[in-house]
């Protein structure tokens, strides 16, 4: 199939990687030019603009958006909307509010389809997980690209109507936030206890067998490799916080108790006030071990 992607940055990139690793064939365009002339290095036909772009795609175009999320993927759409028919496909992979996906949805005159994309960086080479909410006909037609940037058909499923993919990624978030904040705490006691322990030891041996082993696990132990027991000098402050808010949002209007994903939210928000935990420490050098966003260091 013929792919129109617009947004190079890393995620974007890997995506146009993975669909021209298939055997498909990439329209690659950003506001970046050396962006643009990386992707066509790598096999991808370049686009100057997305009217370009639009032109290269022909008939029946499929677009799949990696732009950051907010106003960045309106703008992207009010250039793009007028060239698009009821016919053609359109991809957000970022990390979108569902309920501005259900206004997009609702005005975009092509199918759309709101793609819930994890695995970050890190996991480029395995492929990632997708979540994909819109109409049936348009996912399976994108099936063959999901197939190439997922880890294969095993790694994407249709969730349900517009919005339900980028709502199951929100969920997913909140998960991940208090999964990083139970790890934190674990290592934090046992770092503040009675015992001097190796703690790289320690995640190498839960994850080879123990119940709750997992990749965060493993990025911990990589972090005592590359860090030290003692995290050497990562600061006591976690980045990030939209999506575990819009989950929290979402328990509070629907009534559910989210007490460890509130309560991660919190020690989040907390770290950029207080200073010392070491918990929050740990959360800091996992979101580089996930998703590579930078380190903050004291």
């Amino acid at each position: 199939m013929q792919l129109g992607v617009i947004g190079l940055g890393r995620m974007g990139r890997i995506v146009v990687d993975r669909v021209l690793a298939a055997g498909h064939d990439v329209v690659a365009f950003d506001l970046d030019e050396d962006a643009i002339d990386a992707a066509a290095a790598a096999g991808a036909s370049p686009a100057d603009s997305i009217d370009d772009l639009c032109d290269q795609l022909g008939e029946d175009k499929r677009v799949w958006l990696m732009v950051p999320a907010g106003a960045p993927v309106d703008a992207t759409l009010e250039t793009l909307e007028p060239r698009l028919e009821a016919e053609d496909v359109v991809v957000d992979g970022g990390n979108s509010n569902f309920h501005d996906t259900l206004r997009r949805a609702e005005s975009c005159p092509a199918a759309y389809l709101d793609c819930g994309t994890s695995g970050g960086p890190a996991g480029a080479e395995l492929g990632f997980s997708l979540m994909v909410g819109g109409p049936e006909w348009a996912y399976d037609e994108l099936a063959p690209a999901f197939d190439a940037v997922a880890t294969g058909p095993a790694g994407h499923a249709r969730m349900g109507p517009s919005g339900s993919g980028h709502y199951v990624k929100m969920v997913h978030n909140g998960v991940e936030y208090a999964l990083m904040q139970a790890y934190g705490e674990g290592f934090e006691l046992l770092h503040e206890g009675r015992f001097d322990l190796d703690l790289e030891a320690v995640a190498s041996v839960w994850n080879n067998g123990a119940v709750i082993r997992s990749w965060l696990l493993e990025l911990c132990e990589e972090a005592f490799r590359e860090e030290g027991a003692d995290l050497g000098d990562v600061a006591d402050r976690i980045e990030g916080g939209s999506t575990g808010t819009w989950t929290v949002q979402e328990a509070l209007e629907q009534e559910v108790p989210l007490p460890l994903i509130y309560t991660a939210l919190a020690e989040r928000y907390g770290s950029r006030a207080d200073e010392g935990r070491f918990s929050r420490r740990l959360a800091n050098r996992l979101r580089y071990g996930f998703g590579r966003h930078e380190v903050q260091r004291r």
